[in-house]
């Protein structure tokens, strides 16, 4: 993957400063977090998922000992990965060079560019493969003529926890007339230490995070799932469909969530580096800013961002800001009484309302940012245009 230049970051703020992104990836997470992290932002990460080893999968070796011994008319592969990685666990089982062979006289179609790399590499090529890259595309593709009776061999991907992404394809092929041999050749269990992945929800549920993205299906029904079990499946969707942004590396990794009634924003290319500029791109407008006292204010979900700079704020303090910025009713500007503060500072003395008052102003290196309304309380001094 291509490194983007740097020479314009040198004079302008990372587009992301203050941001804090969820990563719930399994493979390429410190990829994905170094290209987030390069425009300014603070990421959580924790699998969701885990991969089961290739060369214990039982359903494996019995699809593909079931190609040798009748070999396939149409071969189907989804996932360079997942194409690598039969091959890979045949190998190992003594099984590579007959497997080779039975797919020697097969028609190849590729799911998308990755999978036609990992068919070249192992010296096949493809008849066809879809612009889209998606398992619709390529049903749409064949005719009935192409499959009916035909022995038609399709490598499965990602199924967990019941959800399964294959099975309208897998049905649409059997309903054309092909008899489909469907080989699973990685499956997704839960990760083996909860502890992390259960911090990460907690997370996203109490809004320490701005965003959340998944680059799998199986990572988001893992979190919806686990979300359930813990008690707070409603209060995580709540967050995903308000205050916390979701993006999703494509439709087929959004759909789970799109079930859950979550709204997913998805690259238009289902590329690793493409759902990180299309976070960079996205997230930044979806906050706005605020300008107070002649400074543009941005108040993130952990932290806030006072022209361009990360202030370091304590976790009281940005309460205490966010209840400002909230002003009366939601009206940003308006004056917020002591006594709705109280609660904000956690506290039944007034005077601590001065003094927490006193220390975010020291925070933010800007003391007029808040005004005092005598006898009244206190207020962002939001200029108003």
């Amino acid at each position: 993957m291509s490194t983007p230049t740097t020479d314009d970051s040198r004079s302008t703020p990372p587009s992301l400063a203050g941001f804090t992104v969820a990563i719930t990836a399994a493979r390429r997470a410190e990829e994905f977090a170094a290209l987030l992290t390069r425009r300014g932002a603070q990421v959580v990460a924790a699998p969701a998922i885990e991969m089961i080893p290739l060369a214990d999968d039982r359903a494996l070796r019995a699809g593909t000992e079931a190609l040798i011994a009748s070999p396939p008319d149409l071969l189907i592969p989804t996932t360079g990965i997942g194409f690598r990685g039969w091959i890979e666990a045949a190998d190992e089982w003594g099984l590579a060079d007959q497997l080779m062979s039975a797919f020697g006289g097969a028609r190849i179609l590729s799911r998308g560019p990755k999978v036609t790399g990992a068919l070249r590499a192992a010296g096949l090529r493809e008849e066809w493969s879809p612009e889209s890259e998606s398992s619709a595309e390529v049903l749409a593709h064949l005719r009935p003529e192409d499959v009916a009776g035909r022995r038609v061999a399709v490598q499965l991907h990602g199924a967990i926890d019941g959800w399964d992404p294959n099975r309208d394809f897998v049905d649409g092929l059997t309903a054309l007339g092909a008899e489909v041999v469907a080989v699973p050749v990685y499956s997704w269990r839960r990760p083996t230490d909860l502890g992390a992945f259960d911090a990460l929800i907690d997370d996203v549920v109490a809004h320490r995070v701005d965003a959340v993205t998944f680059t799998s299906g199986p990572a988001a029904v893992s979190m919806l799932t686990r979300a359930g079990e813990l008690g707070v499946r409603e209060r995580l969707v709540a967050a995903l469909a308000g205050p916390v942004a979701v993006y999703s590396v494509g439709p087929v990794t959004a759909a789970p969530l799109e079930l859950a009634g979550v709204t997913s924003r998805c690259p238009e290319r289902m590329r690793l580096g493409a759902l990180a500029r299309l976070v960079v791109d996205d997230l930044p407008g979806r906050t706005g800013e605020l300008t107070v006292a002649g400074h543009r204010l941005g108040l993130r979900a952990a932290a806030a961002v006072v022209d361009g700079e990360i202030c370091d704020l304590p976790a009281s303090g940005l309460r205490l800001l966010k209840a400002l910025a909230g002003g009366r009713d939601g009206v940003p500007g308006t004056v917020v009484s002591r006594a709705d503060l109280l609660s904000v500072v956690g506290s039944d003395d007034e005077h601590a309302v001065e003094v927490a008052v006193g220390r975010l102003r020291a925070a933010l290196g800007h003391r007029e940012m808040i005004a005092t309304v005598v006898k009244r309380g206190y207020r962002l001094a939001v200029d108003i245009p």
